[in-house]
């Protein structure tokens, strides 16, 4: 569970993230290693010739220990540095004021801007975070929401897994703690749920394509059990018969992975095509930019022939020639949204489940805009 990769982080998150990222690994590793070393109560007690109870009222700030004996036992609490157990606390107090985030991919762009959304709201309401990674995989996804309860968390931020089918493990952590989906969600799952309004974004972007006089769109996506992904194709549909366009079905092209190198695959395929498409619309930014890649290498001049446009406005979508046209995902506000309504849960036990669509924006670049 702890995070060991953080090389493909953009700069602009880093210092942040890796921040409180590493906070969160430390936390957790100073309850599964306890060093010798340590300070306990007893040990504070021991030396000063008090009870642990009184020790630990003291350092509670308990009106019935006089000021005195609170100031003697801090300073020996700080001399022998001792830190106390959040979770024996919390088991105490029935409060840990710890919260579990688990995503498919932390390296993901879009998933870093979400984290840190999360990180800066939960430190400001008083939460630690734990963030785990569940490799776009359903059992570790299940492995790992397990883990976060053993370690206490009082509520979970979930972002499912790609092959993710039957719910049934996750309505049981739903039965005991509050959860939260963000970004990758299921309508079979009954909690609130933070998206983007995904089939609008993608009309948008198919609109701006032909308004730009392109008739042949292509669509790249993901095979299937993709909340996204189908949202991102109805709008994608939707943009075609509000013009009048005809549906192609050999324009309709999907994947499992939609990444950068099938994104090079598909774009082979329709270029075999013998309409060929005019345009090429890629519901990731990795995926697009194999397109942009591909069309490169055939010579094919975008946007006057073939236009692209993605979608998540990543940091390579300003670095691959031609600058690529995107949808532009708030991924710091559905980081800020989660967590504020998780934190709201977990604090008021009567709120009611809601969806939370938040808005995009589409950011029109060379790919699909040719300046005259």
């Amino acid at each position: 569970m702890l995070i060991k990769n953080y090389a493909n982080v953009p700069g602009n998150v880093c210092n942040l993230y890796f921040k409180n990222l590493l906070l969160s690994n430390q936390f957790i590793l100073s309850f599964l290693m306890k060093k010798k070393s340590s300070a306990t109560l007893k040990d504070i007690a021991k030396q000063l010739g008090l009870s642990t109870s009184t020790v630990s009222r003291a350092l509670n700030n308990h009106t019935d220990i006089n000021p005195e004996t609170k100031k003697l036992v801090e300073k020996v609490a700080k001399e022998l540095n001792y830190q106390p157990n959040i979770f024996a606390k919390g088991f105490r107090s029935h409060r840990t004021r710890i919260i579990g985030v688990v995503v498919p991919k932390i390296s993901h762009y879009y998933t870093s801007t979400i984290l840190e959304g999360i990180l800066e709201t939960a430190e400001l309401n008083g939460y630690r975070v734990i963030i785990s990674e569940s490799k776009n995989n359903f059992e570790k996804q299940i492995e790992m929401l397990n883990t976060m309860i053993q370690f206490g968390v009082e509520g979970i931020l979930l972002c499912l897994t790609r092959r993710t089918k039957d719910v049934k493990d996750i309505l049981s952590v739903l039965d005991r703690i509050p959860l939260v989906l963000f970004d990758k969600v299921s309508s079979k799952i009954p909690c609130t749920q933070v998206i983007i309004d995904d089939k609008q974004s993608a009309y948008n972007a198919v609109e701006h394509l032909i308004n730009i006089g392109k008739k042949r769109i292509a669509i790249f996506k993901e095979t299937e059990n993709s909340f996204n992904s189908e949202k991102r194709f109805e709008g994608y549909l939707q943009a075609l018969k509000d013009n009048n366009i005809p549906i192609d079905e050999k324009l309709i092209l999907s994947t499992e992975d939609i990444s950068l190198k099938q994104g090079k695959r598909l774009t082979n395929i329709v270029l075999t095509l013998k309409q060929k498409p005019d345009a090429i619309f890629a519901i990731t930014d990795s995926c697009a930019i194999g397109v942009i890649k591909t069309l490169k290498k055939f010579n094919i001049k975008i946007p006057e022939n073939i236009g692209v446009v993605g979608f998540s406005n990543s940091f390579n979508s300003t670095i691959i020639e031609p600058n690529l046209t995107t949808i532009d995902q708030p991924g710091n506000k559905m980081g800020k949204t989660a967590v504020k309504y998780l934190i709201e849960e977990i604090e008021n036990d009567s709120l009611s489940y809601k969806t939370i669509e938040l808005r995009t924006s589409l950011i029109v670049r060379a790919s699909s805009f040719k300046a005259s």
